[in-house]
């Protein structure tokens, strides 16, 4: 009975220990681990033009996330999605090549993201386009995982603005440090 009690204590202060607030600051939320930023290729961007939206991932050193195309059923998979306003069509997201890597914990390679990653997206701003200042909400689900932990799915809200001009002389490309490397 005592060796019993003597477990419990033990088993209770190393509990205790690992769920401490020190313990658990040292796990990142995948929001810490992630950071997009949004750019547009044009701006202004002129109604009838056409250009993208990107989403640069800056993914924390000693983390991944997995890729879209993804190696296993239950991994989750990089998705962005877009609620376009009125005057605005979209196109289906580009995402890159992810790179297989081996973790000590899955008996195949794994398709990754790791360090920076572009998504892209292909919009249309139409010919009733609102002008000046408009905002496409998008929507960033990613799952950042160590090669010792996975963190919860995370989904972001983030926000693509731009400015509409009337005429095409108007619209100039922006950010030739992205748009450049495709």
């Amino acid at each position: 009975m005592k060796s019993a009690k003597l477990f419990s204590f033990f088993f209770f202060v190393l509990l205790s220990a690992a769920l401490s607030p020190l313990a658990l600051s040292q796990v990142p939320s995948g929001r810490d681990v992630v950071k997009p930023e949004v750019y547009s290729s044009l701006d202004p961007a002129a109604r009838g033009s056409s250009f993208q939206i990107a989403v640069v991932m800056k993914i924390r050193p000693g983390f991944h996330d997995n890729a879209r195309e993804k190696s296993e059923d239950y991994l989750i998979a990089t998705d962005l999605k877009a609620a376009l306003p009125a005057g605005f069509n979209a196109g289906e997201v580009s995402y890159p090549k992810g790179k297989l890597e081996k973790f000590a914990f899955s008996k195949i390679p794994l398709n990754v993201y790791q360090d920076t990653v572009i998504l892209r997206l292909p919009v249309t701003a139409l010919a009733d386009a609102p002008l000046g200042e408009q905002h496409i909400p998008l929507k960033l689900r990613y799952q950042a995982c160590s090669s010792e932990l996975c963190l919860p799915p995370v989904t972001l809200t983030l926000d693509a603005t731009l400015n509409v001009a009337a005429t095409a002389a108007a619209a100039k490309p922006a950010h030739a440090e992205i748009f450049g490397k495709q």
